[in-house]
């Protein structure tokens, strides 16, 4: 876990790594968001511990966000180039976008968790039943 390890800094001649990572990240992050926002109508096909593994890695993501942030600060201090300074801001904004891509990654695992199939499986016969009656699908017990 980052939050346990000490931050190696890197210079900045490592700026394209840092940048391949942080557009990596997103990228990936904003497919498995639209992975779980096609599950939201049925989040009954999820149970808890896929939900629980993803809210881990995306939480742990969130540590790493502030870590680039820090290490595009730390850059900026060390009189960049123009071009430096570009790259710097572009890191900076995707950076910015992996971070709010991330909190809706985790937002929306606690809410499809309410509806996995372990909180289904776990309801007596009356309550489904009820659920039944009332036309509330596995969507609705959100």
């Amino acid at each position: 876990m980052p939050h346990s390890d000490p931050v190696n800094w890197q210079p900045i001649s490592e700026m394209p790594l840092i940048a391949s990572m942080i557009d990596g990240a997103l990228d990936d992050t904003r497919i498995h968001l639209e992975t779980l926002t096609r599950a939201r109508t049925r989040p009954h096909v999820l149970d808890d511990a896929t939900i629980d593994r993803s809210k881990q890695v995306h939480a742990e993501q969130l540590e790493f966000v502030d870590i680039y942030a820090r290490q595009i600060n730390r850059w900026r201090t060390a009189r960049p180039s123009a071009d430096q300074t570009r790259e710097l801001n572009r890191m900076d904004g995707q950076n910015q976008q992996l971070r709010t891509v991330t909190e809706a990654v985790l937002a929306l695992a606690d809410e499809l968790r309410k509806g996995s199939i372990d909180r289904i499986m776990g309801m007596s016969d009356i309550e489904l039943g009820l659920q039944a009656l009332l036309g509330r699908g596995s969507a609705s017990l959100r």
